[in-house]
């Protein structure tokens, strides 16, 4: 069995309205992350540009495959950690609200776009992705990509679990009221899908918007192996397999589903 993912969550909301700025943090606290042992850091939803920045979400959208990721492939070699950031990416006229993931190699492992769009916001300048499963393997772990408003949709997350994901990685903006969601919602969404669910939030307050903090890392016994306040934090953990496969065993939620049951839920 594979050793423990040791994963980074960065907590923070960087600079809103400058990459520069947030891809030099990203290298600074790669760094700090492949020096503690982090194989994996997870920065937050639309990381890259900020989230309240207005039109200027079209005008720094970038391709999956553009200088912001060239960059960010380059601190992902020079410290030997996979990282995965929230982006706006631009697909010709089309912008969605995106998370990429990087290998320790530098090659791109998987992009995700954000299916469920939360607010007027969000819908005005995005579009919505239309493919719920998105994985890739590193460390002998099947990872798992979320934004945010789509773990709270409970037949998204079992998705995940029916596919094999082992740690779903999930960037967020979530914002006051909603602490209820990385206080007791993922933690229950880890325990009923028997998985790991690293969920990696903003700080503080941009534009309209006052985000909650509160990143962790809950696993498949329903248990935060870490927690961050509500201040911009690098926070640790790992994801065990022997954890994974022992929970597992012990936790019939999978194999005593009845899957003929649930058609409505298609519907």
């Amino acid at each position: 069995m594979s050793a423990p993912l040791r994963t980074a969550l960065l907590q923070s909301s960087g600079t809103p309205g400058d990459p520069a700025r947030n891809l030099a943090a990203v290298e600074a606290r790669a760094a700090e992350a492949a020096a503690a042992g982090a194989r994996l850091l997870v920065c937050p939803e639309l990381f890259l540009t900020g989230y309240a920045i207005g039109d200027d979400i079209a005008r720094l959208a970038e391709p999956a495959d553009g200088p912001s990721s060239a960059r960010l492939a380059e601190t992902a070699v020079r410290h030997g950690i996979a990282i995965l950031y929230g982006y706006p990416e631009r697909d010709g006229e089309t912008v969605h609200n995106s998370a990429q993931l990087i290998g320790p190699d530098g090659a791109r492992l998987a992009n995700y776009r954000k299916t469920h769009l939360y607010g007027c916001f969000e819908q005005e300048h995005f579009t919505p992705g239309a493919e719920p499963v998105v994985q890739a393997d590193l460390d002998g772990l099947r990872v798992g990509i979320m934004i945010c408003y789509d773990v709270e949709f409970p037949e998204n997350v079992r998705a995940h679990a029916l596919a094999g994901t082992d740690l779903l990685v999930v960037p967020t903006a979530q914002m006051h009221p909603y602490r209820f969601v990385p206080d007791a919602l993922v933690p229950v969404r880890a325990f009923e899908n028997q998985m790991y669910v690293a969920y990696v939030n903003r700080v503080g307050r941009e534009g309209e918007f006052d985000f909650v903090g509160l990143s962790t890392l809950a696993g498949p016994d329903g248990v935060a192996a870490a927690r961050a306040g509500d201040g911009e934090e690098l926070l640790l953990a790992d994801a065990d397999p022997e954890l994974l496969a022992a929970s597992r065993k012990a936790n019939p939620y999978l194999s005593d589903r009845r899957a003929g049951l649930y058609g409505a839920l298609t519907r």
